[in-house]
């Protein structure tokens, strides 16, 4: 299956320069666009049966930041794996530290957005090709007990 990338950011320049990356990198994934963390946790809750998700996150976005989003889809049971890579222009080590805390994939600066964004959706697009995502049903585990 097929990941759909979720970008979540309030910066419609930004979404804009991703959403052209995506495009020239070729990456051919269905891509939906929130503007903030509760609309994205939203899109998230109401697809969660049907599709996976990738999600591209800004930290700085009002009415729930990237913080609060990955805090609370992590203690969401039916969220809680979903691939998180926070792509931001805070370059602050507390902000490094608290989202890699939440078990986000990877931390992505907006720095040289246009030629250097560019490479890192590359990256992305490898990701996507070589990693095998969760499946969308918990399959049943027998640890002995």
């Amino acid at each position: 299956m097929k990941a759909t990338i979720l970008i979540i950011d309030d910066d419609i320049v930004d979404t804009k320069v991703m959403l052209k990356a995506l495009k020239k990198s070729k990456i051919s994934n269905e891509i939906i666009c929130a503007e903030n963390g509760e609309e994205g946790l939203e899109i998230l809750r109401k697809h969660q049966d049907e599709k996976t998700f990738v999600v591209l996150l800004d930290l700085n976005m009002p009415r729930m930041d990237g913080h609060e989003f990955l805090e609370t889809i992590r203690a969401d049971h039916n969220l809680k794996s979903t691939i998180v890579f926070v792509v931001t222009t805070s370059n602050d080590d507390i902000d490094k530290w608290k989202a890699y805390q939440k078990n986000i994939s990877g931390y992505i600066l907006k720095e040289n957005v246009a030629e250097d964004f560019i490479k890192k959706i590359i990256m992305l697009d490898y990701f996507l090709l070589a990693v095998e995502l969760p499946p969308k049903i918990k399959p049943k585990i027998n640890d002995g007990h």
